[in-house]
């Protein structure tokens, strides 16, 4: 028993338990071996700042050794650590933050690089086929295919690029009509403008509901506009702006003498360029209110006799135009449809 005391008397022994004994001898001493040092798992680089105050007031102790001679011992780990360790942190996330930056870089250039090569491609042919179509003509396209074209290019971040290339497509192929209107005589000008607007506005009808997607999540939400607006503006432009000053004349002089051209392309075109520009109608207040209502001031009472007075001017410019009223022999009687009306006139 008394031996046993005293052993346990000798026992040099931290809070950690780190104690071996000598030899055969009774005794136990503290064992700290190099080789049990350079097993033990380093810490973690210390922050910088205020960040390091608990790293400062960790308790180490100086351990002789290495290169520098100045690795510490954490006391409450047993695992040895350097100075440099803190001060070689910022330069490795400066490293880091390099390397993602150039990451995010080269997979956003892939990106793009797929876009050009097999997205837009693909839309562009679709496009292409859907301008040139007429309303007798079939073509056969897979909306749902554009569709998924242009469902991936929006989830890929490209809207901003796929909404560049999708106006510059359609500018160009509307710089094309506009030449071949060039080329048209006035006396078919009306009737080829109204050609490429009714073709036009029909192929819009197909592009924008296979855009959907770029317009609600980019054009409205980001650029506070339609897609079907933006794309009428161009067309507005392009086309009709360069051709007003020529047709709105030919429109004019068509309308004072009917059925020189169809009515019903008359009111094509009418209707189509106060749907582009309404501030137009301003140019012929009495050429769009013959097509579009509420073009003129509303009617009041004290200019009946005017209205009446144009209405007869109207009926005497159509029958010296060879318009005649034909035979009115057959017609009835008033007062024979109404002769209770006659014996009241009485």
């Amino acid at each position: 028993m008394e031996a046993m005391e005293e052993d346990s008397l000798d026992v040099k022994d931290d809070h950690n338990h780190n104690h071996c004994r000598s030899g055969g001898g009774s005794k136990v001493r503290p064992c700290f071996s190099s080789q049990s040092l350079d097993r033990a798992a380093p810490l973690p680089a210390c922050p910088t700042g205020s960040a390091a105050e608990p790293c400062d007031r960790r308790r180490k102790l100086l351990w002789p050794g290495g290169s520098d001679g100045a690795k510490f011992l954490d006391s409450d780990t047993g695992s040895e650590s350097s100075e440099s360790d803190c001060t070689a942190t910022p330069a490795n996330t400066e490293g880091l933050l390099s390397l993602e930056s150039t990451s995010k870089f080269l997979l956003n250039s892939m990106a793009v690089e797929d876009y050009r090569k097999n997205h837009w491609p693909n839309l562009e042919e679709a496009i292409d086929r859907l301008l040139i179509q007429n309303s007798s003509d079939h073509i056969s396209v897979s909306y749902a295919q554009i569709y998924g074209y242009v469902y991936k290019c929006v989830c890929q971040q490209h809207s901003e690029l796929l909404y560049s290339d999708l106006t510059k497509k359609i500018t160009s192929h509307l710089l094309e009509v506009s030449s071949r209107l060039q080329a048209s005589s006035p006396h078919n000008l009306i009737e080829n403008f109204n050609v490429a607007l009714t073709q036009y506005t029909a192929s819009l009808e197909c592009i924008v509901p296979v855009f959907i997607y770029l317009n609600k999540f980019y054009i409205e939400s980001k650029l506070n506009r339609d897609l079907k607006e933006d794309l009428l503006k161009l067309f507005a432009d392009h086309v009709a702006e360069k051709y007003l000053n020529t047709l709105m004349p030919l429109l004019i002089k068509a309308h004072s003498m009917p059925f020189q051209v169809q009515p019903s392309t008359m009111a094509s075109v009418v209707k189509g360029l106060y749907s582009l520009r309404p501030e137009w109608a301003q140019l012929a207040p009495e050429l769009f209110s013959g097509f579009i209502p509420q073009i003129n001031p509303p009617t009041v009472e004290s200019r009946l006799p005017d209205y009446a007075d144009h209405d007869r001017k109207l009926q005497m410019a159509l029958s010296m135009t060879g318009f005649s009223r034909g035979d009115q022999s057959r017609k009835r009687n008033v007062n024979s449809v109404f002769p209770c009306m006659a014996a009241c006139a009485h």
